[in-house]
């Protein structure tokens, strides 16, 4: 993976893509068997968006080809498969400022990208692949709880080791909250999850496996319930209040507090670009994946259009919806005689152009 020099912070490439996780790192490779050069813009110091950041020892089990596979390998693997191409990473920093430069129109450069470290890089075409933005975790608002954070209150799973042999509490009742619950339900003393209803908004494979170790009880059901308090001694739990609708308290003993609420969502500089957008989304038309600017495209969670979902293979497949309307811009009147990859494999002069 080639990394951006300090030394030369004014760029010139094809495509300048905003967001390096899974959707962003195939649109590298998309790009790249067009014979088109990328710069990858991310604002976390690594690769991988949220898979790499907030859940990389999670199982993942609707990538094709994949049974399952742990979010960190796969975005490994499309790394490595992206690699070939030479991508340019800028990591670290953020897109601030995205402008249209008429006077690029003669050497086809009409998008100016400044992110927060001064870099400059001047493409042809963009493509968004922010995901949901910055985002961060909901936190739920208990006293003292800032003082746990880091120690005993997590809301994220970095290595599913560190939770071995301890009493786990873990609130919520999305994918997060149900996928943790049986993954580490192998590892952990107790575990307890604690939520408002008796009704999971997760899989339903997920929560069949879920009501399996709760008969089994290697998983307590604390329902109706929801977070009331903490205690410990400021930065190591030893239980976890919780109360009922009625508001009568109990104590669960606890070693760490897994909070999973959902992320806040929000675009950034995103939204003063002047792009259609439905609900924190970029409105995008679905056969190209293109935004109501010309030349800027989205793809993945954070574009939008009738019907969407919100999976990454979809986001995959609007990775080449975009590559493929992009290649017009890049290769101006130069007809494309498609052939498919077990018949191409990988152009060796990817790398030069």
């Amino acid at each position: 993976m080639a990394d951006a020099t300090p030394l030369s912070p004014l760029y010139s490439t094809d495509v300048a893509i905003i967001g390096g996780g899974p959707v962003g790192l195939f649109a590298v490779f998309e790009c790249g068997m067009l014979k088109m050069r990328c710069h990858v813009i991310d604002t976390l110091e690594m690769i991988g968006g949220q898979c790499a950041a907030l859940y990389p020892e999670k199982p993942i089990y609707d990538i094709p080809g994949y049974p399952r596979v742990m979010a960190q390998d796969l975005v490994d693997r499309l790394a490595e498969q992206a690699a070939p191409f030479d991508p340019i990473y800028h990591l670290g920093q953020q897109v601030t400022s995205l402008q249209h430069q008429a006077e690029g129109q003669e050497h086809g450069k009409h998008w100016r990208l400044t992110t927060s470290k001064g870099t400059v890089i001047e493409a042809t075409a963009v493509i968004i692949a922010a995901g949901c933005g910055a985002f961060g975790p909901n936190r739920p608002p208990l006293e003292g709880i800032e003082g746990y954070e880091g120690s005993s209150v997590h809301y994220l799973v970095q290595r599913r080791e560190s939770f071995r042999g301890q009493r786990i509490v873990i609130a919520g009742g999305g994918d997060s909250a149900v996928d943790w619950a049986n993954s580490l339900a192998e590892l952990a003393e107790k575990i307890s999850v604690v939520h408002r209803r008796a009704k999971f908004r997760a899989a339903p494979e997920s929560v069949s496996q879920l009501e399996r170790l709760v008969a089994d009880g290697k998983v307590e059901l604390v329902i109706p319930y929801q977070l009331a308090g903490l205690e410990g001694d400021g930065r190591q739990l030893s239980g976890v209040i919780v109360a009922d609708l009625e508001g009568h308290k109990k104590t669960l003993p606890a070693d760490s507090l897994l909070p999973f609420f959902g992320l806040s969502m929000n675009l950034g500089p995103i939204a003063d670009w002047g792009l259609a957008l439905d609900h924190h989304h970029i409105t995008v038309n679905p056969a190209t994946a293109e935004t109501s600017a010309a030349g800027i495209f989205a793809i993945g969670d954070i574009a939008h259009y009738p019907g969407k979902l919100k999976l990454i293979l979809t986001g995959f497949s609007e990775a080449a919806l975009a590559a493929h309307a992009i290649r017009p811009l890049v290769f101006p009147g130069e007809a494309l005689h498609w052939e498919y990859s077990t018949t191409k494999g990988v152009p060796e002069e990817a790398s030069t152009h």
